[in-house]
């Protein structure tokens, strides 16, 4: 099986390593040329092109930021879609909108196309151990899975294409809003004379344990570190949830907005 991967950045750059480290014929591109250097004398190709790329994968992987460049990547005379073969499978890495999935489905029925967002970072990819969230159906799943398999543990079936995307969602916009409700506990704490350190350590052992109050505790126990680190990339995900859920706003949109309006995003 012959993989493609665009978006080699401190996500997608682990996982595209370890499709290339597990045997697996692999091409990759990027926009800019110094993205492709760590990957000298490895064993993966590098596309001219974005037709090129497509052209030389059975499946493409894709790690983009948003959608805009999920479209921009995929779409267009130049696009890497423009090249792939009818049947080759495309594996929507990026978090986007559900609909930006099925959209491209609508437009490609020629091609199979999988969403499968991700949560746990680059060293996760790294150890084969990040959590990969999928939607689509079962045999394309099936066929990519031992793609899958090279970076995923756990690797979970959400239901039909999108179903992935929108278990993403779910799952930032609550760490989003335990980020807040973390922040917001240690500042009355510190209001009330409690030792932040030792209040981490309750946390960490009582029912209110969550990893949100332990990212905050070692944060300074305030929101201006995550705000720097992922305020922007939360911001979006928890913009794209309000979007498909409007106009009810349950408390857990309520909560996550809330945290980034507290991270000035």
């Amino acid at each position: 099986m012959r993989v493609g991967f665009v978006g080699l950045g401190s996500q997608g750059g682990p996982m595209a390593r370890r499709i290339i480290e597990d045997g697996f014929p692999t091409t990759l591109w990027a926009r800019r040329p110094e993205s492709l250097e760590p990957y000298d004398g490895t064993d993966a190709a590098f596309a001219a092109d974005r037709r090129a790329l497509s052209a030389a994968s059975d499946v493409l992987c894709v790690c983009v930021i948003g959608d805009a460049d999920v479209d921009e990547v995929l779409r267009g005379d130049d696009g890497a879609l423009a090249g792939m073969a009818p049947g080759g499978i495309v594996m929507i890495h990026s978090t986007v909108h559900p609909d930006t999935c099925r959209r491209l489905q609508n437009d490609f029925p020629e091609l199979r196309f999988v969403d499968a967002p991700v949560s746990g970072g680059g060293h996760m990819a790294a150890a084969k151990a990040l959590l990969v969230m999928v939607g689509g159906d079962d045999d394309v799943i099936e066929r990519c899975r031992p793609v899958l398999n090279t970076y995923a543990n756990p690797l979970v079936h959400l239901g039909g294409l999108g179903a992935g995307q929108a278990a993403k969602l779910l799952n930032n916009s609550l760490f989003t809003a335990h980020l807040g409700l973390a922040a917001s506990t240690f500042a009355i704490a510190g209001a009330l004379g409690v030792d932040l350190d030792a209040l981490t350590t309750v946390l960490a052992a009582g029912s209110g344990r969550s990893y949100a109050a332990e990212v905050i505790a070692n944060s300074g126990h305030s929101l201006s570190v995550m705000a720097e680190l992922a305020g922007r990339l939360l911001a979006k995900d928890v913009g794209i949830l309000a979007d498909m859920i409007e106009p009810d706003a349950p408390p857990l949109l309520q909560a996550a907005t809330a945290t980034i309006a507290a991270m000035g995003r």
